[in-house]
């Protein structure tokens, strides 16, 4: 399969205004891309934006959830980009609570950042991805849509959607030039866990405690993280497992596809439970 020739041409990066979307831009900007970067934080993508080495980069500051938005600022993109040859969607949020704790808007609100954020990108670029003689896709997945753990249902629920809509749209596009790929990192030391959402009904106390056992176990550098996103999507890999937890936990719900979470309950034990209180 065909390389992507990163110089010159251009890759569009979402939640770009920091952690793996951040890292991931100055790696490729630092190879000669040029990258439009995309991110609700207009402060972060200008923070980022100036420390890119080379030229040609743009910012663009839009809500994913926004199909209005996205549109307009996907011809945006194009005008500034004539030769957009790749997508790394890197946005997404989480949502600490279990099911009798989260709200249906609750849920629908993470899904709506996670699944139709991406969706949304994706759609609107594709017919510029189209035009180019190779491109490619990079949906960030996560090791929670391999496995569903217990405490995290529309974390994992948004994830599994997002791994079904990449794995249908690669199957979709077949024969043509672009290319689709889902990659699935496990504990990268960002600050999703610890800045993400939680359910209201959650004591604010209970859930630090849990989003601080979740982030102990975090052991891959966004940095390492960002370098292998970048070369799946240079060689237009389906399928990237980011971390020994991720391939470990591949091979878990291979051989346990029923009966993982007996495995996966005890080390997760704190980073699930937001009903016990604070001792």
């Amino acid at each position: 399969m065909t390389r992507l020739d990163l110089p010159g041409r251009t890759t569009v990066i979402t939640g770009a205004a920091a952690g793996m979307g951040a890292q991931t831009a100055r790696i490729l900007a630092a190879r000669g891309a040029h990258i439009a970067l995309v991110d609700r934080n207009a402060e972060g993508l200008a923070d980022v934006a100036g420390a890119l080495p080379g030229t040609g980069h743009t910012v663009h500051q839009v809500d994913l959830t926004d199909d209005v938005a996205v549109a307009a600022v996907v011809e945006e993109i194009a005008a500034s980009h004539p030769h957009v040859q790749a997508l790394i969607a890197c946005a997404g949020s989480s949502m600490l609570g279990s099911i009798d704790q989260l709200t249906m808007a609750e849920m629908r609100w993470l899904m709506d950042v996670n699944l139709w954020g991406t969706v949304n990108i994706t759609h609107a670029l594709l017919p510029h991805l189209r035009r180019e003689p190779a491109a490619h896709i990079t949906h960030l997945v996560s090791v929670y849509g391999l496995a569903a753990p217990a405490g995290r249902i529309p974390y994992a629920m948004s994830k599994y959607a997002v791994r079904g809509f990449t794995e249908s749209l690669r199957h979709e596009l077949e024969g043509t030039s672009v290319t689709v790929g889902a990659v699935y990192p496990a504990g990268v030391k960002t600050g999703i866990i610890l800045h993400g959402r939680y359910a209201a009904a959650v004591d604010p106390a209970i859930a630090q405690r849990a989003a601080a056992a979740q982030a102990k176990m975090y052991r891959t550098e966004p940095e390492e993280a960002a370098a292998q996103i970048v070369e799946a999507t240079v060689r237009r890999r389906a399928r990237t497992l980011i971390g020994r937890e991720a391939r470990l936990v591949d091979v878990l719900t291979r051989l346990a596809p029923t009966r993982y979470w007996s495995v996966m309950r005890r080390p997760l034990r704190e980073a699930v439970d937001t009903t016990t209180p604070l001792g």
